[in-house]
């Protein structure tokens, strides 16, 4: 015996067909579909921005110095796994904040003429521009782990924008994220002159290594 298409008020098995269809395919573009990225904002008071510098001259000191710590700063990452082109760094660094170090033998007088003439014009110029900023417009993952990645983006310091790119180590757990590394620029790049002070017996070379290890929360559930 032949059985009688099913239907309920105009619905026929050709349509019943078609709707289930219809929603198998939502449901697997939703299954597909990358999640939202999470996203984390640095805490200022777990984190370490410091900027190394090769001094030469009289006083000079062998090797490299963490010399300058940055002490006010904000910023915000977002990390998608499972898209990288939905993650992000951005971070604003109060040029004001940067603390040249006391060092081995550098007075508290020289060390007072260093941070003026890093503040100065010829330098960061931080009544001019008193931030500097960095916001990324890539990230790559060159690891099989999912924890080193590329990350290239533009950076504003002394009103000129450059761009770089460096690798950095993020480790995320639980609501916590933590990014290490390390990126040279150079001075002059952004219109800089690297500092002289105490009638030129202590100079910073062009280079500048900044190391960050920055700690961040998340903010989305």
């Amino acid at each position: 015996m032949k059985l009688p298409l099913i239907s309920s008020g105009g619905l026929n098995a050709g349509s019943f067909r078609h709707g289930f269809i219809m929603m198998a395919l939502a449901w697997s573009a939703s299954w597909t579909q990358p999640t939202s990225p999470a996203v984390y904002k640095i805490v200022p008071e777990g984190s370490r921005l410091e900027l190394a510098v090769s001094r030469s001259g009289f006083l000079k000191v062998a090797g490299h110095d963490h010399a300058i710590a940055a002490r006010s700063f904000s910023g915000e990452v977002r990390f998608n796994s499972l898209n990288l082109e939905d993650s992000s760094v951005s971070l604003s660094i109060e040029s004001a904040s940067l603390i040249v170090l006391v060092e081995h033998g550098v007075t508290e007088k020289d060390r007072k003429e260093v941070q003026t003439t890093m503040e100065g014009a010829e330098v960061l110029n931080i009544k001019e521009f008193p931030k500097i900023l960095f916001r990324s417009t890539k990230v790559s993952d060159v690891s099989k782990t999912g924890e080193d990645f590329q990350l290239t983006g533009r950076l504003n310091l002394h009103g000129l924008e450059k761009e770089i790119a460096f690798p950095v180590h993020i480790h995320p757990e639980n609501n916590l994220l933590r990014a290490t590394g390390t990126v040279t620029i150079v001075q002059t790049d952004f219109g800089m002159k690297p500092v002289k002070a105490a009638l030129g017996m202590i100079r910073v070379k062009d280079q500048v290594k900044i190391s960050f290890d920055i700690l961040a929360e998340r903010a989305n559930p």
